[in-house]
């Protein structure tokens, strides 16, 4: 219908609704928003780049369940006066001899279990490694990823996320543009 669609930043517009938030206040927001010359449009995203920022997200919610997952071993074992060091490295350091201890005292059926949690978090480093060579064969393809990753201190999910967030740079006037 000869209309040019522009993506808005929703917090541009959450500036402009002076009302209870309902459909037309939210319209009369945006009309004004798009009045505004001060308000800059949003570069939309490529599906691709929706992918990877979704990977991204799925990552780190499986690094979040493995960290709780480790969280809760040690908690539970804790409970039965197996006390250890913080971090995955001393859990698995130790966990085969508490499992020991524990199997000595305890029903079968609670040291099955935690020796199956155990177990759950090699799976859950697996997802996180699959999804980072899924990242790894984006990157490839992508010169502007390839070109981050090489700055000192960037690497791959820095240059995944960076060129799935912002796009096209040559979208941005400058580099302060860029990085407000």
């Amino acid at each position: 219908m000869g209309h040019q669609v522009r993506l808005l930043p929703g917090k541009a517009v959450k500036a402009f609704v002076s009302d209870n938030k309902n459909d037309v206040a939210d319209a009369k927001a945006i009309w004004t928003a798009v009045q505004q010359s001060s308000v800059k449009s949003v570069a939309v995203k490529s599906e691709a780049q929706q992918a990877v920022l979704a990977l991204h997200r799925m990552r780190q919610q499986l690094i979040k369940f493995r960290t709780m997952q480790v969280n809760g071993l040690r908690g539970l074992l804790t409970e039965y006066g197996e006390v250890m060091a913080v971090g995955r490295s001393a859990l698995n350091k130790a966990m085969t001899d508490v499992l020991a201890r524990l199997s000595e005292r305890l029903p079968a059926m609670l040291v099955n279990t935690l020796r199956d949690q155990w177990s759950r978090l090699g799976e859950l480093d697996v997802q996180i490694a699959e999804i980072e060579r899924r990242l790894s064969e984006w990157m490839k393809e992508y010169r502007s990823c390839r070109k981050i990753a090489e700055i000192p201190g960037a690497g791959l999910l820095t240059a995944t996320a960076a060129v799935a967030t912002m796009g096209d740079a040559k979208s941005f006037k400058s580099g302060r543009e860029l990085a407000a």
